[in-house]
């Protein structure tokens, strides 16, 4: 049985993007060389990439025209667009799901590599009123926003999470890695 990861980068306040779509000009105080290390290890450990609608197509349209060793994993992996209304995915290896709620338990239940959720708010706030999330992994930024868009809405259901990993960072960030407590 499969994994189903969140991978976030956030503020110290809880932001994962500023006021505008894409704002992200934070992750710049966490990468580096060690986040980069981190990333691409991780990489080699994904069996999927799982998007909402509007994170599907800013990541396409950013990772289509890179070049690299992380561009390449990108591009080459497995994804699956978690929309009710998208028509079409033109980035290659991508899926479109229709009802993430009844379809990624079908998903995780196959046999092979994890799968990861990268940004998508709003699709990570139904996995998570969903109970479908296995694992977060989160890179905290060192730095308050004050305002945007944060990771983790109002009113969700409490959820009892372990400390797998506690990873600092020499830009200031820290690498956090909790587990759902008894799975």
């Amino acid at each position: 049985m499969r994994k189903l990861i969140m991978w976030n980068v956030v503020t110290l306040d809880g932001y994962f993007e500023g006021e505008k779509a894409w704002d992200l000009d934070f992750h710049g105080l966490v990468w580096g060389d060690e986040l980069e290390r981190f990333v691409t290890e991780q990489l080699n450990t994904v069996g999927g990439l799982v998007f909402g609608a509007n994170t599907y197509k800013g990541m396409a349209d950013y990772w289509q025209k890179e070049n690299g060793e992380i561009a390449d994993g990108m591009n080459s992996l497995k994804k699956y667009v978690c929309s009710a209304t998208l028509q079409k995915a033109d980035w290659n290896n991508t899926t479109i799901i229709k009802d993430a709620v009844a379809e990624l338990p079908k998903l995780k239940a196959e046999d092979g590599k994890d799968l990861y959720v990268f940004g998508s708010g709003e699709l990570s706030d139904s996995l998570i009123k969903a109970g479908l999330f296995d694992e977060y992994r989160l890179c905290v930024a060192p730095v308050i926003l004050g305002r945007g868009k944060k990771l983790f809405a109002e009113g969700l259901p409490r959820t009892n999470l372990s400390l797998l990993e506690a990873r600092p960072l020499k830009s200031g960030g820290v690498i956090l890695k909790y587990g759902r407590k008894g799975s």
